[in-house]
């Protein structure tokens, strides 16, 4: 499994609120919440994000409340991968439960910068920033959590076997 795309740029500390604001929570069609996806830092990205497209952000990325439609955003406005140099633990969870592909890697994280083109081998764990020519080894998917991931989901995952 991979992923390639260009390369939104974020820093430390990027919460759940940030990424999709409360006001937007009661919204149920997930084209809609994701036309909001990080609107309050930056307000550009739903109108320059392509499928397919990497979000890199340094520490604790996807901090404070708990809920899913964080990482719903994020895939949903198309985004293939997030890589960052840590999760916030819950957000971590929900991304692979709703099968949003995220791997950990400070280095790449560090090194990566917006508009760069990088591509992800899920299985390796390596990251290619083939703009720079440069490679990095993030944490790869355990098996059966690249399976949830290529299902869309826990939920498919489950209703699969």
């Amino acid at each position: 499994m991979k992923a390639e795309g260009s390369v939104f740029k974020y820093g430390d500390n990027v919460d759940t609120d940030v990424i999709i604001p409360a006001r937007y929570l009661n919204i149920q069609d997930m084209k809609e919440l994701a036309s909001h996806c990080m609107e309050d830092i930056d307000k550009e990205f739903v109108e320059k994000v392509n499928d397919g497209d990497i979000i890199v952000a340094n520490r604790n990325f996807g901090c404070g409340s708990s809920r899913e439609h964080a990482p719903i955003a994020i895939k949903t406005a198309g985004v293939s991968c997030v890589i960052a140099e840590t999760f916030a633990r819950i957000f971590y969870r929900n991304a692979i439960n709703i099968g949003l592909p995220i791997i950990e890697c400070p280095e790449a994280a560090q090194d990566i910068e917006a508009g760069d083109r990088v591509e992800v081998d899920f299985d390796s764990g390596m990251i290619y920033d083939r703009t720079k020519g440069t490679e990095y080894k993030g944490q790869p998917f355990p098996e059966f959590m690249q399976k949830i991931i290529e299902a869309e989901g826990l939920v498919n995952y489950i209703n699969q076997n």
